[in-house]
């Protein structure tokens, strides 16, 4: 519901910014340079969650906490990624990035939740293809059609041999109650499901089997940490990868967070 009302949010400021003329360059508000005050975090946090509730009534926060960059909360809600200034006037939705870092900006704290997150999906609930000296694990929430899902397959003997292993979360990204839901339930009821994950992906006709199965545990999960699109890779630290990179640029980028720990 949130996530359907920001879009429509921006959609509507896009087009009335669209149709004015730009507006003359306005100073930097005082909060994105001054220093919290003792306190200040925990007052910010209520303004944050009131401004969110005048704007979309009834919204939930599943996370806030300080963003990667001063004069600013950083928020999750219903998965949607937002940046809310402490004085509850501003707000954007857009990944920043660290120009001295060279990549993404991520909190301790959001990084900190996906890990928690994360944790919820059992190692035994996930279809793993483990590298034999694995130096780096990756979470794929991966569904059987996308085309870059099944580049990605195409990856893994790549992956592993760069010691990197794969484990993939469900996310039927066409929905619950899709042909794609009800076939991935196929893949993880599967004696193989490996060998079923496989054949899938390579555009084979999935038997129909049932059982107890953590599909749509996934999904939500997925939809929690702001999934929206196929695949959604995650290193261990929580940091979101992206969607599909070729194995030397998904092992450099690999490599890269793990220096900076």
């Amino acid at each position: 519901m949130f996530r359907f009302a920001i879009a429509a949010l921006f959609s509507a400021v896009s087009v009335t910014a669209c149709a004015q003329p730009a507006p003359p360059a306005a100073k930097a508000p005082a909060a994105a340079t001054a220093k919290a005050s003792p306190g200040a975090n925990g007052a910010s946090e209520q303004t944050v969650r009131a401004a969110l509730a005048t704007l979309i009534p009834g919204s939930k926060v599943d996370y806030i906490g300080s963003a990667p960059f001063p004069g600013f909360r950083e928020v999750l809600v219903s998965g949607q990624l937002l940046y809310v200034s402490d004085d509850g006037r501003y707000l954007f939705q857009s990944q920043p990035y660290d120009i001295q870092a060279k990549g993404p900006a991520n909190s301790e704290g959001l990084l900190g939740y996906r890990r928690d997150l994360l944790a919820k999906a059992n190692h035994g609930d996930r279809i793993v293809f483990a590298a034999p000296n694995a130096k780096y694990t990756i979470s794929v929430f991966t569904d059987i059609e996308c085309g870059y899902c099944r580049k990605l397959h195409q990856d893994i003997a790549e992956l592993n041999r760069n010691g990197i292993s794969v484990e993939y979360l469900a996310f039927p990204r066409m929905g619950l109650g899709s042909k794609d839901y009800v076939d991935m339930i196929s893949v993880w009821c599967a004696a193989d499901r490996r060998q079923a994950l496989t054949n899938a992906k390579r555009g084979g006709s999935v038997p129909a089997k049932n059982c107890t199965n953590p599909v749509a545990m996934q999904y939500a999960l997925g939809q929690q940490l702001g999934v929206n699109g196929t695949p959604a890779i995650f290193a261990a630290d929580g940091t979101q990868l992206g969607g599909y990179l070729p194995p030397a640029q998904l092992r450099a980028a690999l490599e890269k967070l793990s220096a900076k720990r």
